[in-house]
């Protein structure tokens, strides 16, 4: 499945979890908003963190939507790949295997 199909089902779900249970998805948009923005790290540093944790947890729509984000927030490549590592350290060969998830995001997403 290409990036950009993963990415568009992350925001289907998203949208359709913010219609059933609105009031829930809005404290969960809130939480993830309010932990994201910047404290004593930075965002893309965050999301960093973030695609190491996506990558441990083998959830390939969690990958695809933080490599595009750290895009977005200035990550580079070199930068995403040491943080993917850090990942593949702890969780082992299924993190490393699902590496070209993250490859095909940031050959998608960091045109």
């Amino acid at each position: 499945m290409s990036s950009e199909e993963l990415l568009r089902q992350v925001m289907n779900t998203m949208g359709y979890t913010g219609e059933k249970a609105p009031a829930i998805f809005d404290s969960f948009q809130n939480f993830n908003k309010t932990v994201m923005s910047t404290g004593n790290l930075d965002n893309k540093t965050k999301e960093l963190i973030a695609i190491a944790l996506s990558l441990a947890s083998t959830c390939e729509w969690c990958i695809t939507y933080h490599v595009k984000m750290a895009l977005d927030s200035g990550a580079t490549e070199e930068e995403i790949i040491e943080a993917s590592f850090v990942a593949v350290l702890m969780a082992g060969a299924p993190a490393l295997m699902h590496m070209q998830i993250l490859k095909d995001a940031i050959e998608s997403f960091g045109k």
